[in-house]
């Protein structure tokens, strides 16, 4: 019972120190502040948490490991490469909009990690851009996409749907699923092979 009680403690400072450092920034936030949200004493924040390091730490690599089950689970399943592309943005803008203040931590503060985690965050990263540019690649080999700058194409993918993370509202006008369907659609507009009987289609 202690144990559980601890784990909710700790992921509500996890989630409170998310909303500060969205708000304010990591840098401008502070243990301190974080307990004076909360309304305990900042000694009691190091019984669940060793440090602000800590926190940015769990949320960059929570974020970065369920980016990275999504992105594995679609190339192991999914076989159509636009068919995987749908399914990996699809993937993406839920993480982004199921947390929007832990997503806004994970895109604007990972410079901020310390220096022995940084180089292991940055592989994560790597890694899952590769499997975006694996999907692209498969496109171009299946003929179904143009044969394109592929880094350009992944890094202009994911611009636009961790741009979301700056606009969403959960109570706006689209869900995660319109709002992916929309991406897509315009990206495979960009990716798709053009045919002679395409009417928009330019030799």
């Amino acid at each position: 019972m202690h144990e559980s009680q601890n784990i909710s403690k700790k992921e509500q400072i996890i989630v409170t120190a998310a909303q500060m450092f969205k708000q304010r920034g990591y840098q401008a936030s502070s243990m301190r502040d974080i307990a004076l949200v909360l309304n305990i004493e900042a000694a009691s924040l190091y019984h669940y948490i060793k440090s602000k390091e800590e926190i940015l730490e769990l949320i960059c690599f929570n974020m970065a490991q369920k980016f990275t089950s999504s992105i594995t689970e679609v190339n192991d399943i999914y076989f159509n490469a636009e068919e995987k592309l749908r399914k990996a943005v699809l993937h993406h803008v839920e993480i982004i909009t199921e947390d929007i203040d832990k997503s806004a931590v994970f895109l604007r503060e990972w410079r901020s990690l310390p220096e022995n985690s940084l180089y292991d965050f940055i592989q994560l990263r790597n890694h899952y851009e590769s499997e975006f540019t694996h999907i692209i690649e498969n496109g171009i080999q299946e003929d179904i996409f143009e044969n394109v700058d592929k880094k350009f194409a992944v890094l202009s993918i994911l611009s636009s749907v961790n741009w979301i993370n700056e606009w969403y509202q959960v109570d706006g006008k689209m869900n995660a699923e319109e709002i992916a369907q929309k991406i897509s659609d315009f990206v495979m507009g960009g990716l798709r092979k053009k045919m002679i009987t395409d009417p928009h289609y330019k030799p």
